[in-house]
């Protein structure tokens, strides 16, 4: 059986986060951008599709995407484009590309790109978070919370810590998807 310590070095950013926004920025390099400004819808949607199966190829090592249909990778690329660019998001993007107004195509792929790690990055953690919790039983879910809190409870936000602590041993699986990225924060601040 995995100990905490264990699950915490498999989740470490370095193992997770940072090694998959590695891949990303690999990726984003490697893609070849032909225009910098797409005039038309279609050549538009086209290149944001090719670069997200680019850049997720590349996050799970595989040479290419298996295709799916144009309109079903369109609608995961609108989703992303709709959370960084808000309501109608790939309408936004698409006058964004087709002016090259606010770094046009490539900053519009850059934050896909950046998106598209966080995603992956903590999808990675959580199942590795998920695998683990489940093999462990009742009391040694008890005993993993309290050894997390006595290790890191002074790093975790006063409100989940007060009194008992009942917010993170109602749910630590929650506090440790979050757990990479307040290393990482910590580790960011050190080099500052």
């Amino acid at each position: 059986m995995m100990g905490l310590d264990q699950l915490l070095e498999s989740i470490d950013p370095q193992r997770t986060l940072d090694e998959t926004d590695a891949r990303v920025d690999e990726a984003v390099n490697s893609f070849p951008l032909r225009n910098a400004e797409l005039k038309q819808w279609d050549e538009f949607r086209l290149h944001v599709i090719n670069f997200m199966r680019h850049t997720e190829a590349a996050v799970l090592h595989v040479r290419t995407m298996p295709g799916a249909s144009l309109d079903f990778e369109w609608g995961r690329c609108v989703r992303l484009l709709i959370h960084e660019y808000g309501r109608n998001g790939e309408k936004a993007a698409f006058e964004i590309a087709r002016t090259g107004k606010e770094g046009g195509l490539y900053a519009i792929l850059k934050k896909l790109a950046r998106r598209i790690a966080q995603r992956y990055g903590e999808n990675e953690v959580v199942a590795k978070i998920s695998t683990w919790w489940g093999t462990l039983s009742v009391d040694e879910q008890f005993a993993a919370t309290d050894e997390y809190l006595e290790r890191y409870g002074h790093l975790l936000p006063s409100e989940l810590t007060e009194g008992t602590a009942v917010r993170i041993r109602a749910n630590l699986p929650k506090a440790l998807k979050e757990h990479p990225r307040m290393i990482q924060r910590m580790r960011r601040l050190g080099r500052s």
